[in-house]
């Protein structure tokens, strides 16, 4: 059991089972095995060098906010997937954490004139969850593996 296509197939016979309890149980411990990966990556996202102090509600802060975890049985995307959402940022910040993390070339006009320069992006995403990767990928393995074994 080590591919997101068990993890498919495992969500498949769930349904075919109609055990909410072991589907709760499921989605619950896939949870808990990803979840201290989301306040590293907030606290990753709250140092991200600035010229001003970090503020409750400045663009990390939101950034922060945005950050979320999912957890999908059901369909073609069943997984675990972190992610700064995009669609929580105000308008015309959408993309900002794509740009942060060097993901898109970032320009923008200096204030109070027409000269465009280029911002230096300020990765925080991969280099927070890569280390952690593997530890949870363990964890998620063992939680798929045991409700394999309850399901048969």
């Amino acid at each position: 059991m080590r591919t997101g296509r068990d993890l498919k197939r495992i969500s498949r016979e769930l349904r075919a089972m109609d055990d909410k309890e072991i589907k709760k149980r499921f989605r619950k411990e896939l949870r808990t095995a990803a979840a201290p990966m989301v306040p590293a990556v907030r606290a990753a996202i709250r140092q991200i060098p600035s010229k001003r102090g970090y503020s409750a509600d400045g663009l990390r802060a939101r950034m922060a906010a945005a950050t979320k975890l999912e957890v999908r049985t059901v369909g073609k995307d069943a997984g675990v997937r972190l992610r700064v959402d995009g669609r929580k940022m105000p308008d015309k910040q959408k993309a900002l954490q794509s740009y942060m993390e060097g993901l898109k070339r970032w320009r923008h006009p200096v204030f109070g004139s027409d000269v465009w320069v280029q911002q230096k992006p300020h990765p925080y995403f991969f280099r927070t969850v890569d280390p952690m990767g593997a530890r949870t990928r363990v964890k998620v393995i063992k939680v798929i593996d045991q409700v394999a074994k309850d399901i048969s």
